[in-house]
């Protein structure tokens, strides 16, 4: 079994070179690199996102109450709207 050598690799890139030509692969490598340096940038942001989340992460029971208090104003906001099927009910002052 033989691998891949150096002119196949050149006939290879002589063809894509003809059909795509160099315009549009310079375009594309420009697309290409600037995507890997977004993603590699995010990955870093990321990474000090999750440091300073865990230096001023909450109690757990800080936790549940904003979890709680959540759940309360999500239930205040979707009165009289039908959610998944279910509808809650409408409460009218008058």
């Amino acid at each position: 079994m033989m691998g891949i050598s150096i002119w196949q690799l050149l006939i290879i890139l002589v063809i894509v070179v003809v059909l795509f030509g160099t315009k549009k692969l310079r375009n594309i490598g420009g697309d290409l690199g600037s995507a890997i340096k977004n993603f590699r940038s995010s990955m870093h942001d990321g990474e000090a996102d999750d440091k300073d989340a865990t230096k001023s992460s909450p109690t757990q029971a800080d936790n549940k109450v904003t979890t709680e208090d959540k759940k309360d104003k999500s239930i205040e906001e979707n009165k009289g709207k039908v959610i998944e099927g279910q509808i809650t009910s409408k409460v009218t002052s008058q």
